[in-house]
C-alpha cells in the first residue's frame, strides 16, 4: 500500500510538471483596446514588438462599445473585413494564439481601425523562443521567458532526483 501512494503521488507530481508554460498578455496593459490618442497608429505595433509571443500565449483584450476581429494581411491592411477569422464584441475578449506566425487584429467599429485601433502580433516557433531567452536583454516579457526556461530546468533535476529514489524504494 505505501508504494502505490508513493507511486500516486509521483505520478500526480509529474503531472504538474508537465503542463503548458503560456503567458496572458494583456492588450496595451492597463488602458486595453482604445483608440489611441493623438492618431498613434502605430501604439499597438510597438506593444506588441516589445513582447514576445509564444504558440499557446494569449491576448486579452478589455475594451467598451467595440469589438477584435483577427483578420488576414490584406484586410489588415484595408482596415475591413467581411469574413473575419475570429469575431468578439463582449469587452472582454481572450484570444489563444495556436501556431506560430503573424496575427492581424482589427477593430470592427467604422473609423477606429483607421484611427489607429489595430495590432500585428508575431508568434515565435519554438525554437527561436529559446534564442530570445538566451539573449540579454532589459524587456520584461523576455525576463519571463527566462524565468520559466529556467523553471522546466529545475523540475527535470526533480524528476530526476524522484525517479532514482523510487528505483530505490520500489
Amino acid at each position: 500500500m505505501k508504494n502505490m501512494i508513493t507511486i500516486f503521488m509521483a505520478l500526480t507530481f509529474f503531472t504538474s510538471i508537465f503542463k503548458v508554460h503560456s503567458l496572458e498578455f494583456q492588450v496595451n496593459g492597463d488602458k486595453g483596446w482604445v483608440i489611441p490618442p493623438n492618431n498613434d497608429t502605430n501604439i499597438y505595433n510597438r506593444w506588441a514588438s516589445k513582447n514576445r509571443f509564444k504558440i499557446n500565449d494569449t491576448l486579452h483584450f478589455a475594451y467598451k462599445k467595440d469589438s477584435v476581429l483577427v483578420v488576414s494581411k490584406e484586410e489588415h491592411e484595408k482596415c475591413k473585413s467581411s469574413h473575419p477569422i475570429f469575431f468578439s464584441n463582449n469587452g472582454d475578449t481572450t484570444f489563444g494564439m495556436d501556431r506560430s506566425g503573424y496575427f492581424y487584429f482589427i477593430s470592427g467599429v467604422s473609423g477606429h481601425c483607421e484611427r489607429g485601433l489595430k495590432m500585428i502580433v508575431k508568434v515565435l516557433e519554438h525554437e527561436n523562443i529559446t534564442e530570445i531567452a538566451n539573449q540579454t536583454s532589459t524587456n520584461s516579457s523576455e525576463a519571463v521567458s527566462l524565468k520559466v526556461d529556467s523553471t522546466v530546468c529545475s523540475q527535470i533535476v526533480i524528476i530526476v532526483g524522484l525517479i532514482s529514489m523510487l528505483t530505490v524504494f520500489v
